[in-house]
């Protein structure tokens, strides 16, 4: 098989693994991946995943990955209120949640970091469209603030709640305050309904 056979199959799928190519070409030789990807021709983004080096300029397409590499998952934390724009700073990650086992990749494309959770709090998110028809699995900002705070217990005082440094206008106007509680409702933990009341007052609301 030559390349250009290999490329025109698979280039749609933007992110495809070794059984998408199997399920196309039972015979297929491995090897070739090897050589191409130290040619530069595709690109890995982890065991068995693979992209094409067009794709890593390409808006959102790291969040494409990260749904697509390490699956069930779906992007919340940090990287879902950032790119709400309702925490300031810039994410040097993409954090992802999911029902595997925590993992981290990295890959030309970034770094891939995911948190894991119980399978029944695999919920509270969206599909969201991209440019060219596909969609990426995002967090609401109800459910990235409590994956947030679920996960990283740390945030229990006045002090740390403040230093998130959430969007005023979010706060006030956009957020959703009874489907965060009712997603709260649903974790059942009391350390974080408690996390979620102080969020709650911190914010005067």
């Amino acid at each position: 098989m030559n390349f250009i056979e290999f490329r025109t199959r698979l280039f749609p799928l933007v992110c495809f693994n070794v059984n998408q190519v199997y399920a196309w070409q039972p015979d297929f030789n491995r090897n070739n991946l090897v050589r191409w990807t130290s040619q530069g021709l595709i690109i890995r983004l982890r065991q068995g995943y693979y992209t094409f080096p067009e794709y890593l300029s390409l808006p959102d397409y790291p969040y494409y990955f990260a749904n697509r590499i390490y699956l069930p998952s779906y992007v919340s934390l940090h990287t879902a209120l950032a790119s709400y724009g309702i925490i300031p700073e810039g994410v040097t990650q993409i954090t992802s949640v999911t029902s595997l086992k925590t993992a981290s990749f990295v890959n030309p494309s970034g770094t891939f970091v995911y948190r894991s959770v119980r399978e029944d709090f695999m919920f509270g998110y969206i599909a969201r469209p991209m440019g060219d028809g596909r969609t990426l699995l995002f967090a609401t900002p109800e459910k990235a603030i409590i994956d947030l705070l679920y996960l990283y217990p740390f945030y229990k005082s006045v002090r740390e709640m403040t230093e998130l440094r959430f969007d005023d206008y979010f706060i006030s106007e956009e957020l959703n305050r009874d489907l965060l509680l009712e997603y709260s409702s649903r974790i059942k933990s009391q350390a974080l309904d408690k996390r979620i009341k102080l969020l709650l007052s911190c914010y005067a609301l």
